[in-house]
């Protein structure tokens, strides 16, 4: 252990299992020695999300609907209130409803197209706006993406808009914010087998041809992903903001 987030707070946004990128994430922050605050989204997560805060030594867990206002300045209030100051923030959130990830993106509706764009992107915007108070002595937010905000993937659709979007978001945050010496950034994940992922039809074919021709030969690792956001919020990273880093193996570089 190295000790790169020594005395830095992270608050990781989107943990909901041990096998999410945000969790891999998170350990890797603790590991290093950040002080870790996790939110989770409604009480349905809550149990969930506050085991593995045990387990992983996090300070505390705060409720947070990024849909909501409310929450969002509630949570704002808390950080305010609790004299915290934040040095890195973790958006790992995305959500799309299933029919519209299975159908043709030309059959998206509306309010499936709508919902996609306010969860897996203005949420970021909204994190922003909630969190860049609280970060006074500069910062790294960082948020997940993936290679269909930039190429046709099978089955990805209205989140590949939606992701495409995301990373728009990322150069624009990190323009305006970066004054306060706070860097955005988006990390570009290959495909894990994680439960999200198990929405998107196929998906399992999309891991075999990753493998098979990424310049690596082998999928991507949660633990890859999340050393390169230890990397972003660190010291190390501090020259980096609104980029798009992809981890992935390599398969970005490929004429597939």
């Amino acid at each position: 252990m190295s000790h790169l987030l020594k005395d830095k707070t992270a608050l990781v946004l989107g943990l909901a299992n041990r096998w999410s990128l945000a969790y891999a994430i998170a350990r890797a922050f603790r590991r290093e020695g950040a002080n870790l605050i996790l939110t989770y989204q409604g009480e349905r997560q809550k149990d969930t999300v506050e085991e593995l805060a045990k387990e992983l030594g996090a300070s505390r867990v705060l409720s947070c609907d990024v849909t909501q206002e409310a929450d969002l300045h509630h949570l704002n209030e808390i950080l305010r209130a609790e004299g915290d100051q934040l040095h890195a923030v973790v958006h790992s959130i995305a959500f799309a409803n299933k029919e519209d990830l299975a159908r043709p993106f030309y059959e998206t509706s509306r309010e499936g197209f709508l919902l996609a764009q306010e969860v897996s992107c203005y949420s970021l915007v909204a994190v922003a706006r909630a969190v860049a108070p609280v970060m006074t002595n500069g910062g790294s937010i960082m948020t997940l993406s993936y290679l269909g905000s930039q190429r046709v993937m099978t089955n990805y659709n209205v989140m590949g808009v939606a992701k495409a979007a995301l990373e728009a978001s990322v150069r624009y945050l990190a323009s305006e914010l970066g004054p306060n010496n706070i860097r955005v950034n988006a990390i570009s994940a290959g495909p894990v087998k994680t439960a999200s992922a198990r929405g998107i039809k196929d998906f399992s074919k999309i891991l075999d041809v990753v493998t098979a021709n990424a310049p690596l030969r082998r999928p991507t690792d949660p633990e890859e992903v999340a050393d390169t956001a230890v990397f972003l919020a660190s010291h190390l990273g501090r020259g980096i903001t609104g980029n798009v880093v992809y981890v992935d193996s390599g398969y970005q570089i490929m004429g597939l």
